[in-house]
């Protein structure tokens, strides 16, 4: 049965992020959450351990992948790098959403069947942290906006945002692109390092399309009942 990005069913709206230090520990976790969990985020700590391996191991057992490595260089690198990629077969693959990155990321993509996902603004950033970083004066909810309408007008399928701007951003740029929330955090979770969180029910019914959950379950007792928890709560929203 082919995976459909655009109708996918509750459990696979929850991607659980493999944000652990080797491969053995990712393994371990996917076998915990096998027959639960079928969509895992590899970010830049597996990917430089040796992440790619595992990548092909899960497209190979009929996982999806959502390839976090948030590209931004220039055109011809981000161009070459998308194209690269796509022999892993990936589901979803980042980049900052700066609009030359994005335009060359579509080129790399050409026609494989493979969804781009601009991150707007990282969800550890508040108004401070984009001060500090030169956006002087600059609110998070105006450069998330700002560069949402951009990635929909240059072909980008979907953005990475924070789920308290998922509402508005649906409002402004329609059903076309898909919305994959990070710092999704449960009720009773810790928010950790993450400034602009929402509970899993809130985000669905913010707009957001995929969930990235990663230390709520990595650090459960039961990862698996964890996950079945944030499922359940997807479920209840829909």
């Amino acid at each position: 049965m082919t995976f459909d990005v655009r109708d996918p069913s509750p459990a696979e709206r929850l991607i659980v992020a493999l944000d652990v230090p080797t491969i053995d520990d990712a393994r371990e976790m996917i076998d915990h959450l096998n027959g639960t969990v079928s969509f895992f985020k590899v970010g830049m700590q597996l990917l430089y351990s040796g992440g790619f391996d595992l990548i092909n191991e899960l497209t190979a057992s009929g996982k999806q992948v959502f390839v976090d490595l948030k590209l931004l260089d220039i055109d011809n690198t981000v161009q070459k790098g998308i194209e690269s990629l796509t022999a892993f077969n990936p589901t979803f693959v980042t980049l900052h959403a700066y609009p030359h990155a994005m335009r060359a990321a579509v080129e790399g993509k050409g026609k494989i069947d493979l969804a781009l996902l601009a991150v707007t603004v990282l969800t550890s950033l508040d108004e401070a942290g984009l001060k500090e970083t030169g956006y002087k004066d600059t609110r998070v909810s105006d450069l998330v906006i700002k560069r949402a309408l951009q990635a929909k007008e240059i072909g980008v399928d979907g953005i990475v945002c924070s789920a308290v701007e998922a509402s508005m951003i649906r409002t402004m740029v329609g059903p076309e692109l898909i919305l994959v929330t990070p710092g999704i955090r449960p009720a009773s979770a810790a928010a950790d390092d993450q400034k602009r969180i929402v509970t899993p029910a809130d985000a669905i019914r913010n707009g957001s399309d995929y969930l990235v959950v990663g230390r709520p379950i990595l650090k459960a007792d039961d990862p698996k009942l964890a996950a079945q928890q944030v499922i359940e709560e997807i479920e209840s929203a829909l």
